[in-house]
């Protein structure tokens, strides 16, 4: 079951955004070095993120998050083809990433 939460859609954009970063790299016989490169980016720009079996949270500013994610992708691109789909949202409740994995389990 999914779980309710108070929204405010008015409220402006917060400080720190929680985003879902899923990495295809598509055609390659070792997956691994492609989505390393990815949480490689991330670390660089130190940001707070949890990798999981099928797609990695992360939690920064928006400056910080876009340009990781920027990064990201063409440090994945560079080992060949790659798809990234990423969900971007400043409405979710702050929780630490620990928290908001578990609400997904």
């Amino acid at each position: 079951m999914g779980m309710s939460a108070q929204v405010n859609l008015s409220a402006p954009v917060q400080a720190s955004l929680l985003v879902q970063a899923q990495v295809y790299p598509l055609g390659q016989g070792d997956l691994l070095p492609a989505i390393k490169a990815v949480w490689k980016a991330f670390d660089a720009y130190k940001l707070n993120y949890q990798p999981g079996a099928m797609s990695t949270l992360l939690q920064g500013d928006i400056e910080t998050v876009f340009a990781a994610l920027r990064d990201a992708f063409q440090a994945a691109a560079e080992f060949g083809a790659t798809v990234m789909v990423v969900t971007v949202s400043n409405a979710c409740t702050p929780l630490s990433l620990q928290e908001a994995v578990a609400h997904h389990a």
